[in-house]
C-alpha cells in the first residue's frame, strides 16, 4: 500500500515555523518512500476559518517546496461526520450532556479540592428520557461525549517508542458541541479513515488525543494508522510557538528575504540526530531523511541560526540558480560578480547594494591622499581582466615598498568606500578605469 500522510492546519491564521516543521516531516516521510501528501484544512470553525488564510497556507507551503498531492476541506464533509456521529449514538458510544462551562468548572474545582483528578463524572449517562425532555424544554441543547473504555491505550510510536496512556485518567471527550459542531478528534479520525492515511505525524501535544482516537478507530471498525509524535519547537527564550501568542508567521521569513531551502534545511534537521546542515534541494533533504532520527528533545529555533544557514546556502548557489532574480533586481556582472560577491551576502537582497558600489556613484573614503594619487598613476591601461589587480598592486608595491594591509586597505576604501567586501580582483574590471581613477582622486564616481 502506498504511504499516505496528511498535514492538517486550521485556516484561522498563518502557519509559523513550527507548523512548517510538521508539514516538512510529513512530506519528507511520504516522498522518501514514494508516497502521497494530503493537505487537509480543518476548517469547521466557521467564525475564524477563512479562504484567505487557506490560500496563504498553500502559498507558504509552495514557497518551501511542498506541493500537496491532494487537498481536502472538512467544511465539505460535514454530512459525513454527522452520519458517523449518528452511528456512534446508536451504538451507545456518544451520550448527551447538558452542563454549562461554569457547572463543569465547579465540578473540577470540587474534585481538585478533594485531591482527585478533575475527570468528568459521567453524569450525562444517568439522565432518563424524562430528564432529557425536561432539560430541552428549558431551552438547553446537549453536547455529546464519547464513552471511553477505561483501559490503557498502547502503541509503538515511530519517534517516541512504546507509549501508554491510561484512559481511566481521561474525561470522556466532547466530540460534538451543543451547536452541532463536530470537533477535532472525531472529524480527524473519519478523515484519516476515508483518505487511507497510514501514518500520522504530528506534535507531542497530541499524544493524549491519540489514546482517544485509537478507541474511535476501533469503534468505527477501521484500520489504525501508525503514529509519530515529534517534540514541539520553542523560540530563543524557550516559549512555545503558537498563532495566538504572536509567533511570527512563516511569511515573515519569506518577506525578509530568506531562501526557502535555508528555512527547510533548518526546520527539518533541527531536533534530529543528524547534523544540522544546509541542503541545496528538497530531493537532497529527502534522501537523508529518516523519521527514527527525530529526537524527543525540545527543539529551539533561533533566527540567528537561520541567518547563518541562509548565508551558507548563498555561498553554495551557482549563478544559474539566482541569475533571473539578480537581473530582476538590476544586478549585472554575471557569474564573475556573483562568485565574488556571494560570500558577502547574508541574503540575496544584499546583492543590489554591492552592485551599486560597482556602478556608483559612491563617496570614496580617502585616508591617504598622496598614496591614492600615487596608486592612480600606476593604473594600467584597459582592457582589464582578472589579472589586472595583481599587476596593478605589484606596480604599487615596487614603487612604494608597501605590502599587506598597508598596501590593500587604502585602495579598498578609496574604490568602494568600505573596509570589507568582495575580492577587488573581480570588482576592479567591473568598476573600470575611469571610475577607479576618479575614486582614487577623491571624486564621487
Amino acid at each position: 500500500m502506498s504511504v499516505r500522510v496528511r498535514f492538517a492546519p486550521s485556516p484561522t491564521g498563518r502557519i509559523h515555523i513550527g507548523n512548517a516543521r510538521t508539514a516538512l516531516l510529513n512530506w519528507l516521510f511520504a516522498k522518501s518512500q514514494g508516497g502521497r501528501f494530503l493537505l487537509r484544512f480543518d476548517d469547521t470553525d466557521k467564525a475564524r476559518s477563512t479562504p484567505a488564510f487557506a490560500k496563504t497556507i498553500r502559498d507558504d507551503l509552495a514557497w518551501l517546496g511542498i506541493v500537496p498531492d491532494e487537498i481536502a476541506r472538512q467544511s465539505d464533509r460535514l454530512d459525513r461526520y454527522r452520519r458517523e456521529a449518528a452511528r456512534l449514538k446508536e451504538a451507545g458510544r456518544l451520550y448527551a450532556c447538558y452542563e454549562t462551562k461554569d457547572e463543569l468548572e465547579r465540578k473540577r474545582e470540587q474534585l481538585r479540592a478533594r485531591g482527585l483528578p478533575p475527570i468528568y463524572d459521567r453524569a450525562g449517562l444517568a439522565l432518563t428520557a424524562q430528564d432529557h425532555a425536561q432539560l430541552e424544554r428549558r431551552g438547553l441543547r446537549p453536547h455529546w461525549r464519547f464513552l471511553l473504555d477505561r483501559r490503557r491505550a498502547s502503541w509503538n510510536d515511530l519517534i517516541r517508542g512504546c507509549q501508554h496512556v491510561d484512559a481511566a485518567c481521561l474525561s470522556d471527550p466532547v466530540l460534538i458541541r451543543a451547536d452541532g459542531t463536530v470537533l477535532y478528534s472525531l472529524s480527524s479520525v473519519i478523515d484519516d479513515i476515508d483518505f487511507s492515511i497510514g501514518t500520522v505525524i504530528r506534535g507531542e501535544d497530541h499524544v493524549t488525543n491519540t489514546a482517544i482516537q485509537l478507541q474511535l478507530f476501533k469503534v468505527l471498525a477501521a484500520a489504525t494508522p501508525s503514529f509519530a509524535h515529534h517534540s514541539l519547537m520553542v523560540d530563543g527564550d524557550g516559549r512555545g510557538l503558537s498563532k495566538r501568542s504572536g509567533t511570527l508567521p512563516l511569511s515573515h521569513y519569506r518577506e525578509r528575504g530568506f531562501e526557502p531551502m535555508a528555512v527547510a534545511s533548518l526546520a527539518a534537521t533541527l531536533g534530529t540526530s543528524q547534523a544540522t546542515g544546509v541542503h541545496d534541494s528538497m530531493n537532497e533533504l529527502m534522501a537523508s531523511f529518516d523519521i527514527t532520527r527525530v529526537s524527543r528533545a525540545p527543539v529551539r529555533f533561533d533566527e540567528k541560526e537561520l541567518e547563518a544557514f541562509n548565508a551558507r546556502l548563498l555561498q553554495r548557489l551557482p549563478y544559474e540558480s539566482v541569475a533571473e532574480r539578480l537581473t530582476a533586481m538590476g544586478v549585472g556582472g554575471g557569474a564573475l560578480f556573483w562568485d565574488a560577491m556571494r560570500a558577502n551576502c547574508r541574503k540575496l537582497k544584499d546583492a543590489p547594494g554591492w552592485w551599486a558600489i560597482v556602478t556608483g556613484p559612491i563617496g570614496p573614503a580617502i585616508d591617504e591622499p598622496e598614496y591614492c594619487a600615487c596608486a592612480a598613476e600606476e593604473l594600467p591601461a584597459e582592457p582589464w581582466n582578472g589579472a589586472t589587480w595583481k599587476d596593478w598592486t605589484g606596480r604599487i608595491r615596487a614603487r612604494t615598498g608597501r605590502k599587506g594591509k598597508a598596501l590593500f586597505m587604502p585602495l579598498r576604501r578609496a574604490l568602494t568606500g568600505l573596509d570589507h567586501g568582495p575580492e577587488l580582483a573581480v570588482l576592479l574590471p567591473l568598476i573600470g578605469r575611469d571610475k577607479a581613477m576618479r575614486r582614487l582622486r577623491g571624486k564621487t564616481a
